[in-house]
């Protein structure tokens, strides 16, 4: 399902942008949308997903009008949402609390939507501790136990905010390969500052910082923008400086390896990296920070 946003801001008391005219283009399969924490991305989550209204600007979830009554209705008919934050009720069991969600989602046919409870306890294997209390889960399993709620409708539409913050490698690398197998099926937005999760599950990607997209395209596109400013310079130990970033430090044995990005020609054995998807994000950053600075001058 095409999702398309046109000049959307939302504006606060006291003239605070949380977004600022942001024009996005969302297409099937898995989505990252990638940004700091306060760069607005759960605002943008929240008005996708119907809970806030823009100040300004257009929604289109498929063919429906997220700017009308009507369309909004009709996006929340197809709309999958995983809050950061998902209430539960921690005395309920895991197939107790999915069957309540159904019901308050319209899931009338009693027999219906528990088979679609118990497909999706399976697909987030969860099936065998189903009657345990959600208050003795772990985070991971909490997490897992939100997806399941999210998809009980079948929604064409998946938003997920910041999903893996908090659980440890084993559940993020669990729930990554959950969010890609059900990205063949449907539009996933994923919304995270966790720059790994994007890595490892989207192709193409939006970067928002405060309330403004300063990247949109697939992560090949922003490698090569990045490329040539990726090095590592070797030293005796004293930590080198220049126009750059230090994004990692290797000691190896009487030498220390240090990852920079920026501007690292000129250093004394500089050595010329490819870019990761990190390297990237921090040239980004950089490179938005000096604008900023240089207009403030101005």
């Amino acid at each position: 399902m095409h999702v398309v946003i046109d000049d959307l801001s939302k504006v606060y008391r006291g003239g605070i942008y949380a977004l600022q005219n942001v024009n996005l283009s969302i297409p099937g399969g898995m989505f990252g949308l990638l940004g700091p924490n306060g760069a607005g991305k759960t605002t943008l989550m929240r008005i996708l997903a119907g809970i806030l209204r823009p100040t300004s600007g257009t929604l289109l979830v498929g063919e429906h009008d997220g700017n009308t009554e009507k369309g909004r209705s009709e996006i929340k008919r197809v709309l999958g949402y995983l809050p950061q934050d998902l209430g539960m009720y921690p005395d309920l069991n895991a197939r107790e609390f999915l069957d309540y969600i159904g019901i308050l989602k319209g899931m009338d046919r009693r027999k219906v939507r528990q088979q679609r409870v118990d497909e999706l306890l399976e697909m987030v294997g969860l099936r065998n501790v189903a009657r345990r209390k959600l208050k003795t889960f772990s985070g991971g399993m909490k997490r897992r136990v939100g997806i399941a709620q999210a998809l009980l409708n079948d929604p064409r539409l998946l938003i997920v905010d910041e999903p893996t913050a908090g659980l440890d490698p084993e559940e993020r690398i669990r729930f990554r390969n959950l969010l890609s197998e059900l990205g063949g099926e449907r539009t996933v937005l994923l919304s995270t500052h966790i720059v790994e999760d994007i890595a490892q599950t989207c192709r193409n990607l939006a970067i928002l910082k405060s309330g403004q997209i300063i990247f949109k395209g697939n992560i090949a596109e922003l490698v090569q923008e990045t490329r040539g400013k990726v090095w590592a310079i070797t030293t005796s130990g004293e930590k080198p400086e220049g126009n750059f970033t230090v994004v990692s430090t290797l000691h190896m044995g009487t030498s220390i390896q240090y990852r920079v990005v920026g501007e690292a020609a000129g250093q004394a054995g500089a050595i010329p990296l490819d870019p990761s998807l990190e390297d990237c994000y921090v040239w980004l950053m950089r490179e938005q920070h000096s604008v900023l600075s240089t207009a403030l001058i101005r």
